[in-house]
């Protein structure tokens, strides 16, 4: 019997960093591969967090890749094994080096079509690590933008393709050795210690341990979702905002007291000046999720008067890039094209010249919307109390985002952002009559 010889071990097996590398990089796919089959073109909260998982990971393998590529052209890898046919080494290396392409490619595809995606979400590493988007793209024209997009969509699914050929080839190749051609061991010089032609080798079983494992993980972890809603804002209390009322005093004998009386409260039409304490909120839902945002910037002209209706008018103006929802990432998008277009229309107008009472301290206003270029009715319902000079005024009201064009591509459908969307106001207000 014709006994086989092995090299010695430490001149066939890749240097320890480079084995490193190897195992974090190639776990680090598998996990992305597992991430892409699940969120797919979902465009859920889960998948709108598991996406950014997947952005995380991305250019985590971007990174070590490009460390693991220059790690090999600093120290060359140990030769072939003796035995190995000729075709084998040309295969091996064009496995080898069309990895590479693909371990850089497929990260930096998807970094083009995050800094061409019209929505412009940022990228934060694993949500605390700001990533910037590729140079000289955020800033191109639409057009330009779009044709990048595309470029970036297609070889990054291209390269995915690529990935499974070669995943195939390059796992077959380890193990064709290792069962079947043991006299050539490819399988020890990444995994130093397996014993090639053993079936149930320890190294071997904990590898596929290892790949089952980050694929479950891909498949069970659940990223936080996009907060609810922004942290409160600074504001003045409105309970404290008004000022109390004093009770009537009781009868009595003695001298009457001099107690100061609350001013009277104005008459007529007044300007009214925005105080603190004042918000504009909304709150819809993202497949079952509860969202809810204000705008941090906008102002109020007000002339009311309870016994002036008639001579009354109100015009706020909104800008729409001040939206928070307690998400950067999701804040970001809501100024695209796809919500409220606020680079051609940054500025809403809900403008209420008709009032009616319909209870003690209640009133509808009757007016207009105009968001995104359409004009449409909204009445406002709303409650009001005057004293002095302040008053506080708090109404609710919704609005079909569909009728005016909030939402466009997958979100024009009401499946996972319904048409209604509900807005609540609050507003302490000073008569401008000091």
């Amino acid at each position: 019997m014709t006994s086989v010889r092995f090299a010695p071990v430490g001149r066939n097996r890749y240097a320890t960093g480079a084995i490193l590398l190897h195992w974090i990089i190639a776990l680090a796919i598998v996990t992305q591969v597992s991430l892409a089959w699940r969120f797919g073109d979902d465009h859920s909260p889960t998948a709108f967090a598991l996406t950014q998982l997947h952005k995380s990971i991305g250019i985590t393998v971007l990174l070590l890749s490009l460390i693991r590529l220059g790690w090999r052209l600093i120290n060359p890898p140990p030769p072939e094994p003796a035995g190995l046919a000729a075709w084998e080494k040309v295969a091996s290396q064009v496995v080898h080096w069309a990895f590479y392409a693909i371990m850089i490619g497929m990260p930096l595809t998807g970094w083009l079509m995050v800094s061409a995606s019209k929505t412009q979400i940022p990228t934060l590493l694993y949500g605390v690590i700001p990533w910037p988007n590729i140079p000289g793209i955020g800033g191109l024209a639409a057009p330009a933008k779009h044709m990048w997009d595309t470029i970036g969509h297609t070889g990054h699914s291209a390269l995915a393709f690529g990935f499974y050929g070669l995943f195939v080839l390059h796992v077959g190749g380890a193990l064709k050795h290792q069962f079947f051609d043991r006299s050539v061991p490819i399988l020890p010089r990444m995994a130093p210690g397996a014993v090639p032609g053993r079936w149930w080798d320890p190294r071997l079983l904990l590898i596929g341990l290892a790949v089952l494992g980050v694929f479950a993980f891909g498949q069970l972890v659940n990223p936080p979702h996009p907060a609810s809603g922004p942290p409160p804002a600074e504001a003045a209390p409105a309970q404290a905002f008004l000022p109390e009322t004093p009770a009537a005093p009781a009868p009595s004998a003695a001298a009457p007291t001099t107690a100061a009386a609350p001013a009277p409260a104005a008459t007529g039409a007044v300007a009214w000046k925005v105080a603190p304490g004042s918000s504009l909120n909304f709150e819809t839902k993202w497949s079952g999720d509860a969202v809810q945002g204000r705008f941090n910037s906008w102002k109020a002209d007000i002339l009311f008067g309870p016994d002036a209706l008639d001579k009354s008018k109100v015009t706020v103006t909104i800008d729409m890039t001040s939206a928070k929802t307690g998400d950067e990432q999701r804040d970001a998008s809501l100024p695209s094209g796809d919500w409220f277009d606020a680079a051609t229309h940054p500025k809403a107008v809900f403008t209420a010249t008709k009032f009616e009472k319909t209870g003690e301290g209640a009133y509808v206003a009757h007016g207009a919307l105009e968001m995104r270029g359409v004009k449409k009715p909204v009445d406002l319902p709303f409650k009001l109390k005057i004293v002095g000079d302040k008053a506080q005024m708090s109404g609710e009201t919704s609005l079909d985002r569909t009728l005016f064009g909030v939402g466009q591509g997958e979100f024009t459908a009401t499946d996972q952002v319904p048409a209604k969307v509900a807005i609540r106001v609050q507003v302490n207000a000073v008569s401008d009559k000091r």
